[in-house]
């Protein structure tokens, strides 16, 4: 059976793409993304295998 670990992250508008590219160097997989707190921000899901 797969063991995941998950992370939510909070996206900055104007750094999306760097942000999600970082997680998934680490081997992070995105799962959803939501609205965040406020309008300007969203949240990601993220999950990766536990080892």
């Amino acid at each position: 059976m797969t063991i995941w670990e998950y992370a939510t992250v909070p996206l900055l508008s104007h750094a999306t793409k760097q942000i999600l590219d970082t997680w998934g160097e680490d081997g992070w997989e995105l799962v959803t993304v939501i609205p965040g707190p406020n309008p300007e921000n969203v949240v990601a899901y993220m999950k990766r295998e536990v080892k």
